[in-house]
């Protein structure tokens, strides 16, 4: 499976528009939340209906995961804490997104949402429990914005910026692959990086960048091979130890 991972696009059309002219290279899209940007002057409303726009017409061209991030909280959820609840509507469109699961003959990738309260956190602990005894011999990935804690998926470049609890559900459940953002300078920052490996686990993050093309990482589950790509230039390395 050929898989696009961009995060953090923050209501960047430009980036937007990349997107969904390359969409179709890929079996599967994950966009790793903060689609949206609540500094710009655009209108919260305004921004999720583009952004719904978006991800149909991704959608139309490939499957698509979107999991939600910080930026993306627009009301509350039945447990009365802070979630985006405009992502539902990306469903009609067949997008996977928040409390969802893509099942393949050969992966299982879940689409976890960003918890703002420990009510959430839990929810997001019974999910991954729940899906560890579907996940049976295939590769399980996650879709996550924010990378684990004293990773250099998580380091700004002066502290880390990581997920206590994502460090310690990965330490329980070992899935293959962990798909995250949040954590913009974290490719380009001394000591920071793309691509963590973490016992068995291989944890990414493609940071951000300015401009009309976003920082994509385009992985192989295949050849087990992932690249990063941004204006710094291509890196490609294994997604296991070696």
């Amino acid at each position: 499976m050929r898989i696009l991972l961009v995060s953090d696009l923050h209501y960047t059309l430009k980036q937007l528009d990349w997107v969904v002219s390359v969409a179709d290279d890929y079996d599967l899209v994950v966009l790793a939340g903060d689609h949206l940007d609540i500094v710009s002057p655009v209108a919260p409303d305004a921004q999720i209906a583009v952004v719904l726009g978006y991800l149909s017409r991704i959608a139309a061209k490939t499957t698509v995961i979107a999991c939600s991030g910080n930026h993306d909280l627009d009301g509350r959820n039945e447990l009365g804490e802070r979630a985006a609840e405009w992502l539902d509507g990306a469903r009609a469109a067949g997008v996977f997104v928040d409390g969802t699961q893509l099942e393949t003959d050969d992966a299982l990738v879940t689409v976890c949402p960003w918890w703002d309260g420990p009510s959430t956190c839990k929810l997001v602990d019974r999910q991954l429990a729940a899906d560890s005894e579907l996940v049976g011999d295939r590769l399980w990935i996650w879709a996550y914005h924010a990378p684990p804690v004293a990773s250099p998926t998580s380091w700004t470049g002066k502290r880390y910026y990581g997920d206590e609890e994502l460090s310690a559900w990965i330490e329980q459940h070992a899935p293959g692959i962990v798909l995250c953002g949040h954590v913009h300078q974290a490719p380009f920052a001394d000591g920071g990086g793309w691509l963590d490996r973490i016992g068995t686990t291989a944890v990414l993050n493609a940071g951000r960048q300015i401009g009309p093309v976003p920082t994509w990482i385009e992985l192989d589950t295949e050849t087990a091979r992932a690249r990063w790509s941004s204006l710094a230039g291509v890196e490609e390395a294994s997604l296991t130890a070696t």
